[in-house]
């Protein structure tokens, strides 16, 4: 067990790079969530708004980036584990939990305060479990880690086959997959003027949120963190494979993922998001997500073997380092964006295909900022603040001077 920060010379800039890539993809999937109601997530025509440019956004989205990032993401927090506390017999984890509870800490008032869609709590959760399985084997972390995934993606399927058993036609609001026009126009207004029904509204659903996340979901957050922790054993995330090799598993990965992401998302836009046909692209996604997320990883891997797009790596790399304040500095944004009283309030006025070119400009302004921030600092300032705490004392933020 490490009793003190990562050092810059100890960290593997693919580790970064790939982190970097997953944070800012997972906006493109969590930006509807700020300007939307929730329901409109998992069921898309429950957004007034929703027409067919929204289809195709939708679509879009679904197919390249829906659950992809944040497995990537996930698999990275698994890896992390094992590169902070090492599968060594020191069984001290004291500094490893003291960081989670920070996390779960971070993750609470960034629930109940900013946004539900809030990811950390859940890490922060199982982050104390996976730690006491880094021991095991590279086989043992891929078999266990598939059956959690495995397990998880049958209750969800299952859960949405459930609307085949329903007789006659199926109102989306009485099965909690929309609300009412009513329901729809308060919910838009309160977030709009910032009230305290937006409050009140959010912490429900970060409530919500976090048992869904804790128990229906958790088996797939804590299969990956397995298999995050599986590949940064086989040396896959640390570059010990041939470029070759990186290339081969990227292109059959996303030749077999993004077709079978692309027809069951089809399926659901020619259904006009039929809830009895809904376990079809929820299970297509469901599978094609880990395929295309292996193949995402493969190909950046793929790239940071090769030095002649060193360059390229640089913007990418500074912000996965920068990747708990880019996530969080998202939300800020996002929520000023989307919420009134010191914002612009355009909650519900927004299409899918709207949204898009925000999550660009938040892109290229996170990729700027992160490098020119980490040429200066050492650290972001909520990895730095969260370093501190872990450690009980404040850590150098500034660099030296040459």
């Amino acid at each position: 067990m490490k009793s003190a920060p990562v050092a810059f010379s100890e960290r593997h800039q693919s580790l970064d790079v790939l982190r970097g890539v997953a944070v800012l993809g997972i906006l493109m999937v969590n930006i509807p969530t700020f300007f939307m109601l929730p329901e409109a997530y998992q069921f898309p025509p429950a957004d007034p708004g929703f027409d067919a440019a929204a289809a195709q956004a939708w679509l879009f989205v679904h197919v390249f980036f829906e659950m992809k990032f944040i497995t990537i993401f996930s698999a990275l927090f698994g890896a992390g584990i094992l590169l902070m506390t090492g599968d060594g017999p020191d069984s001290s984890t004291k500094v490893h939990y003291r960081r989670m509870l920070w996390l779960l800490a971070f993750g609470m008032v960034h629930a109940y305060v900013l946004w539900f869609g809030d990811i950390l709590v859940s890490y922060a959760v199982f982050g104390m479990i996976a730690v006491l399985f880094r021991k095991m084997s590279v086989g043992k972390l891929i078999f266990w880690g598939l059956f959690w995934i495995v397990l998880t993606g049958f209750l969800m399927v299952g859960l949405f086959a459930s609307f085949m058993l329903m007789p006659g036609e199926i109102d989306p609001a009485m099965v909690g997959m929309a609300q009412s026009p009513e329901a729809t126009a308060r919910i838009v207004a309160a977030y709009q003027e910032g009230s305290a029904g937006r409050w009140g509204h959010n912490a429900l659903m970060a409530l919500l949120g976090q048992l869904t996340g804790l128990s229906f979901f958790g088996g797939r957050v804590i299969g990956v963190m397995f298999l995050g922790m599986a590949l940064f054993k086989s040396g896959f995330l640390t570059l010990q494979w041939g470029a070759a090799r990186y290339a081969i598993l990227a292109v059959v990965c996303l030749v077999i993922g993004l077709p079978l992401g692309w027809y069951g998302g089809e399926h659901a836009v020619a259904d006009n998001f039929d809830l009895r046909g809904m376990w079809l692209h929820a299970a297509t996604a469901y599978v094609s997500s880990l395929i295309v997320a292996l193949g995402y990883a493969s190909l950046v891997m793929f790239i940071c073997k090769l030095p002649v797009l060193a360059l390229l790596r640089v913007p990418f790399a500074a912000a996965g380092r920068m990747a708990f304040t880019n996530y969080l500095t998202q939300t800020i944004t996002l929520v000023i964006l989307s919420t009134g009283t010191i914002g612009f309030g355009l909650y519900g006025t927004l299409g899918r295909e709207e949204l898009i070119p925000i999550v660009l400009i938040i892109w290229a302004v996170q990729l700027v900022v992160s490098t020119i921030w980490l040429s200066l600092f050492r650290f972001g300032p909520f990895e730095w603040l969260w370093r501190s705490l872990t450690y009980w004392k404040l850590q150098p933020i500034t660099k030296p001077r040459a």
